[in-house]
């Protein structure tokens, strides 16, 4: 062989590996810049929280991952109903949570089912029922029992949650004021959607819900509390997700809210610091 032909077959080798080589080495330069897989964090609490704890939970939740650096991703739904988003409907699920916040009664029977570590139930916050009508609108007399009486016979459309406070209404109220046939033809329970927003739609003449719901929302006017003797006083109240993983830092969680840290907050809302006063 001579010396020209030799060097023309080892460089015709050489280019051929060099093909060979390039596919390796683009994958081995791919797999090094492959992200990692994203990994929760360990210091992060689900909770699910009911309408009358909402806007108290949505500004302790900021307060307390500031003060703790502790992440924490709030889910909303109703304490009780049919609707998917219900807090015992997601649990029934067995959606990704840890504490959950919603009425008294509600969560003592989540506990009773085993979905809440029993012990666990801290009452939170003490919230009244109020009365709201359209902004604008002439303001109806509820000063007494016998002036709601009169004004829900005389209203055309009423509203109420399908939560406590409007379980309480239905089937209750309405039945200490003897007006039960009159009203609930023309009344609505609501699923899922807070009342003041149907009221200031027009969809409904007067709404019924509890204070802390329906001070955010826009477009009604809250003529006032539920007269004494008719008031329900309902207990929103947290727990500990059984099957939550993350006992402990619930339980902190629990503590702070339970705490006189959050009772500026819990006020601000419309509620009373359950810790502050005797339970109803």
């Amino acid at each position: 062989m001579t010396a020209l032909r030799s060097f023309r077959l080892r460089r015709r080798m050489g280019s051929a590996l060099a093909l060979l080589a390039a596919p390796l080495l683009f994958g081995c330069q791919t797999l090094s810049i492959t992200p990692a897989p994203k990994v929760t964090s360990s210091a992060e609490l689900h909770v699910f929280t009911s309408g009358g704890f909402n806007i108290a939970f949505d500004a302790l939740a900021k307060q307390y991952t500031a003060e703790t650096g502790t992440r924490i991703v709030t889910g909303h739904g109703p304490s009780m109903g049919d609707t998917p988003q219900a807090i015992p409907a997601r649990l029934a699920r067995h959606e990704d949570a840890d504490v959950v916040i919603l009425a008294r009664s509600a969560l003592d029977r989540l506990a009773a089912e085993g979905k809440v570590t029993p012990g666990t139930q801290v009452d939170l916050g003490l919230s009244k029922i109020a009365v709201a009508i359209k902004a604008g609108a002439p303001i109806p007399d509820i000063s007494t029992p016998q002036a709601l009486r009169a004004t829900l016979i005389a209203a055309k459309s009423v509203a109420w949650s399908d939560s406590a406070s409007g379980v309480y209404i239905q089937t209750t109220m309405l039945d200490k004021l003897g007006v039960a046939d009159q009203v609930r033809p023309k009344g609505r329970m609501i699923p899922a959607t807070p009342v003041g927003e149907i009221v200031a739609s027009g969809q409904a003449e007067i709404g019924f819900q509890q204070l802390s719901e329906l001070k955010p929302v826009k477009g009604i006017r809250i003529i006032g509390l539920l007269p004494d003797s008719l008031q329900k006083v309902t207990a929103f109240s947290g727990g500990i997700v059984a099957y939550s993983s993350r006992q402990q830092p619930a339980r902190a969680l629990l503590d702070y809210l339970s705490s006189s840290k959050a009772d500026a907050v819990i006020r601000e809302s419309g509620l009373e610091p359950a810790s502050r006063k005797a339970k109803p």
